[in-house]
């Protein structure tokens, strides 16, 4: 029945737009920023205090609390902070198409409601007679029982709209969050991972050693 398939495609279409605003938050997040090697002139404690300092202003100047607050404050500004602008159709749809769904499920709920008071006051009070013609010409073939099972399941429907909506929107508000700590990462050049050919003195056999490199 089409009724039975709306209902199943909407909570599909819930767990689809978490997934695809949780991968977007996990896979596509801002690249870190490495720090400039410092000349071999300057002294280690120049260089590690001009480091910080950048470190620093570089927190400073790109705060993930104003993220998140934007963010909360309004869906989609903090990914314009962070200038992810590419983000803004994925955050905007989900958040559209939720509250589009929302609306659905409230005017199915009033229209089922509708209609089951209506046959039941007929049934049962002998009165509402002139109200059958205002019945949805697609609810009249339905049974009280099932005007009835739809009612409830449209109105179990309108929370879980209004529940996915607030989930939506504080994914919105960790991504913005998660991409602007990100944009202030700080990692250290001096890092450095190679493959080396060579006699093993310990396996005395030939083999690849791992060589990590930290610092000079």
């Amino acid at each position: 029945m089409m009724l039975e398939y709306l209902i199943s495609f909407k909570k599909k279409f819930y767990l689809l737009v978490i997934l695809i605003l949780t991968g977007t938050i996990l896979f596509a997040q801002e690249k870190v920023t490495v720090v400039p090697q410092v000349s071999d002139t300057i002294p280690t404690g120049v260089a590690t205090k001009t480091s910080m300092n950048k470190y620093d202003s570089a927190t400073k100047a790109h705060s993930p609390k104003v993220a998140a607050l934007r963010s909360a404050i309004f869906p989609g500004l903090g990914q314009i902070y962070n200038k992810k602008y590419w983000k803004l159709p994925i955050v905007y749809g989900a958040m559209g198409v939720s509250t589009g769904v929302f609306f659905y499920n409230l005017k199915q709920y009033k229209a089922t409601r509708f209609a089951y008071r209506v046959k039941y006051n007929m049934r049962v009070n002998k009165t509402d007679s002139a109200l059958y013609s205002s019945i949805k010409p697609t609810l009249e073939p339905l049974s009280e029982e099932s005007l009835r099972f739809y009612r409830n399941q449209f109105r179990r429907d309108i929370d879980y709209s209004v529940i996915f909506f607030l989930v939506l929107w504080g994914l919105n508000v960790v991504d913005a969050t998660v991409d602007a700590h990100l944009k202030s990462f700080d990692v250290s050049p001096d890092l450095s991972l190679q493959f080396k050919p060579g006699y093993s003195d310990l396996a005395k056999t030939n083999g690849l050693s791992i060589i990590l490199k930290i610092g000079k």
